[in-house]
């Protein structure tokens, strides 16, 4: 019975650890480097780009090699969704604050912010769904953007 009870400890303590461990971002900790989420939405950008010329060019080959197309589908893929998920959960999320309407100003720049937010959810999707490396040119327009609008005017 006292293995049971080990082992039953061991599973609940485990699962809160991991929970809290994924937690960890959306806690008030007050640990942000800006910078280097910007940094990390570029290279991801550069990887989904590379990932679109390898399926062209490997597509392009009289003799394909499916296995490499699957890997770098799967990888521009994941890359994707790692640019979706710093978009949203860290700068959604958390950085972004909510603006009062009434601040005419101050309003308008919250709008600008999350709308070149979400249109990088767009694109990063449109990227997933295609090898059009005009997705790719837009998604680093906006990032350039965003990165523009973010910073003006003071260091976060």
């Amino acid at each position: 019975m006292n293995l049971k009870k080990s082992l039953f400890s061991f599973v609940l303590i485990s699962a809160f650890a991991i929970s809290q461990a994924f937690a960890h971002c959306q806690i008030p900790c007050g640990i942000y480097d800006d910078e280097v989420r910007i940094s990390l939405m570029r290279e991801h950008v550069k990887t989904i780009e590379k990932g679109m010329n390898q399926i062209l060019e490997l597509s392009a080959k009289d003799a394909k090699n499916y296995n490499q197309i699957v890997r770098w589908v799967s990888n521009k893929d994941e890359h994707a969704d790692e640019l979706e998920k710093i978009v949203t959960e860290y700068f959604l999320a958390q950085r972004i604050k909510p603006s009062d309407s009434s601040k005419k100003e101050a309003h308008a720049k919250y709008l600008e912010k999350i709308t070149m937010l979400h249109e990088m959810i767009v694109y990063s999707m449109k990227a997933k769904q295609t090898t059009d490396l005009a997705n790719v040119k837009k998604l680093n327009s906006l990032i350039d953007s965003f990165e523009k609008a973010y910073f003006e005017g003071h260091k976060h």
